[in-house]
């Protein structure tokens, strides 16, 4: 069955601009699809078409009967002074009305228990609990804890929100309502890792339809199944997520420049034969000047076809310093509060040259607070931080800001980095200002072009020690491609804050997760990371079984059985398979012995296996005694 519809779709806002342009597509009915394309291309556009925001021009937009349509972006104005709560509570509005229906027949039951009034009070309590109207509040206290809305949020009133607390709390207003189609116009955008995890996981297993624009390629390639990208207002189509849509988008390319070279080649055969026989027409062969202008219909044919083009990659990089020394930075017992808020306290790290950190945890935490510290921005209450005396800094904030934003990129170029007017045009157009866009006013630009701006700055200078709070926040996944192509020859130590997951596991030798006021240290990728995480979960919970096992053993104390040789047989057998394991960790410690991180790992599982194994020994020693 068809939800989504969209056939022959036009809309410019230009004259003479169409930016959709024909657009046609269906979605099926519990389809995840991801909608693609560089930012101004009509995405957004496209969302807004479809929940009837906007008309369209031309063309025509169907959803299938009896199905609730909703859209992320698009937050409704509520009542003045509703609180968060009240507006979660919204979603559930239709149940509540069935109660407050039930509660006026409950008042009038006591007075008249008329069949017909019984029959109508049974059909809306059967309604209420087929609705859940029983499970309302846990729903709601599930969805909030998921995306991170806390119980200070929820008395807090909406409108003295931030727009991306606003957003979030309008996202789990939608998930509450249970709404058929789900329009995501970047969800993932104020979430941090929990959150994103969360909201994914909700996604894969909702029965409805999802339509998702994401600039988060890890979020992609988990939910969607196929991807539709929006090319001068028409669609191409992709069956899978954004890996496999990159993958076939490069080979439909060098499939297109082949055939335009095959193409070239045999214009320039046609012209050659073209010639030669007018040549011979003149020799008295009408025929040969009619196979001659055939050929020249064709080479014209052939002409109309555009030599195919790739994005223009901007062509920057960080200039380095080389580092010489051991240490970039130290810190010790290193602790930071806010009045009552303690965001961390007693840190100990050191770092060395060429290391490649990424900093994560929940929004909130302290992780821009710690690398204001490193940056000397702020005072930490106890403790000290030391910067190597050879080491030379450049930091991208989170919100980028210049000293005088009237000021045009090229006069902040010309003013801040002290170059010549022709250098600071040069570096503008490496990334991406070029013609008049180098005289628009700073305060003008969108918050990825001042990042833009602020990264062509710090480029220009010898560092070797760059640190980077949110970097891909503001960019689209071009940006955010060419930004990885700028750091992938970049050798020296970098430190960087991030929720995007697919940039993280792509650069970081190193991970800070700061929680709770501790920073757990982990040497290694992201995704060694997350299956180390995943395995302390399971250690923890067998952890919790054998102590309310304990404690539950303590309480009936059973007698001790008087044959334990089945008992001690089975724990003989994991014994021997524990020792199997640390012997092969033993001989992978012995094959990676110069690769200091990789041994880091590896003893990171011996000390697990090594607990587990002391465990066993102890009950093996107990039954035998």
């Amino acid at each position: 069955m068809i939800d989504i519809s969209v056939s022959s779709l036009v809309k410019s806002f230009e004259l003479g601009k169409n930016i959709l342009d024909g657009l046609s597509f269906t979605v099926n009915s519990g389809e995840r699809v991801g909608i693609l394309g560089h930012n101004g291309c009509g995405k957004t556009t496209l969302f807004r078409i479809l929940v009837g925001e906007i008309p369209c021009d031309e063309g025509e937009v169907a959803i299938a009967p009896s199905k609730r349509l909703g859209l992320i972006s698009q937050i409704p104005v509520y009542p003045e002074g509703w609180t968060v709560e009240q507006v979660l509570k919204d979603a559930h509005r239709h149940i509540y009305e069935i109660a407050r229906r039930m509660s006026t027949l409950e008042a009038q039951m006591e007075h008249d228990q008329s069949p017909g009034l019984l029959r109508q009070y049974d059909m809306l309590q059967a309604d209420y609990g087929r609705l859940g109207g029983y499970e309302t509040d846990v729903d709601r206290s599930r969805v909030a804890n998921g995306l991170d809305i806390s119980p200070a949020m929820l008395a807090q009133p909406f409108a003295s929100l931030s727009g991306g607390e606003k957003t979030r709390v309008n996202l789990a207003r939608l998930i509450l309502e249970d709404t058929d189609i789900l329009l995501l116009d970047e969800p993932t955008n104020h979430l941090d890792l929990h959150a994103t995890e969360w909201l994914e996981d909700y996604l894969l297993r909702f029965k409805g339809t999802v339509l998702a624009i994401s600039h988060d390629r890890y979020f992609l390639d988990r939910i969607v199944q196929r991807s539709v990208e929006i090319v001068d207002g028409k669609a191409e189509f992709y069956s899978g997520n954004y890996s496999f849509y990159v993958e076939e988008r490069q080979r439909r390319f060098e499939e297109k420049l082949k055939k335009y070279e095959k193409d070239q080649a045999k214009i320039e055969q046609l012209e050659r034969a073209a010639a030669q026989m007018h040549l011979w027409a003149f020799m008295g062969s009408d025929k040969l000047h009619k196979r001659a202008f055939s050929m020249e219909k064709r080479i014209e044919k052939l002409s109309r076809s555009e030599r195919p083009t790739e994005q223009k990659k901007l062509s920057a990089r960080f200039r380095q310093r080389e580092f010489e020394g051991d240490e970039v930075l130290v810190m010790d017992s290193i602790s930071k509060s806010y009045g009552e808020k303690q965001l961390f306290s007693g840190l100990e790290l050191m770092v060395t040259g060429g290391e490649r950190i990424a900093l994560i945890g929940d929004n909130g935490t302290g992780k821009s607070t710690l690398v204001k510290l490193i940056m000397n921005q702020e005072k930490p209450d106890s403790g000290y931080l030391f910067l190597g005396p050879a080491i030379r800094t450049a930091y991208l904030p989170q919100i980028v800001s210049f000293n005088d934003e009237s000021r045009s990129a090229l006069d902040t170029m010309l003013y801040d980095c002290r170059c010549l007017p022709q250098q600071a045009r040069d570096r503008l157009a490496a990334f991406g200002f070029r013609g008049e866009d180098v005289m628009t006013p700073v305060g003008a630009l969108s918050g990825g072009e001042k990042s833009r701006l602020r990264l062509c700055m710090l480029m220009g200078s010898d560092i070797n020690f760059l640190i980077l709070d949110e970097p891909t926040n503001h960019l689209d996944i071009a940006s955010r491609e060419w930004m990885e192509d700028a750091l992938s020859d970049y050798e020296q130590t970098l430190l960087f804050v991030s929720h995007d997951r697919y940039f993280i596991d792509k650069f970081a030798t190193r991970i800070w997760a700061l929680a709770d006021g501790q920073i757990t240290d982990f040497r290694g990728s992201y995704q060694e990371y997350c299956d180390w995480r995943e395995r302390q979960a399971v250690f923890a919970q067998n952890d919790k079984q054998r102590e309310r096992e304990k404690e539950k053993g303590k309480k009936s104390r059973p007698p001790r059985p008087k044959n334990n040789e089945k008992t001690i047989a089975k724990l003989e057998k994991e014994i021997s398979k524990l020792e199997a394991l640390t012997a092969g960790l033993d001989r992978q410690a012995a094959e990676f012995a110069t690769d200091y991180h990789k041994l880091m790992n590896i003893q990171q599982q011996r000390d697990e296996l090594d607990a587990q194994l002391l465990e066993l020994y102890e009950r093996w020693e107990e039954l035998n005694a």
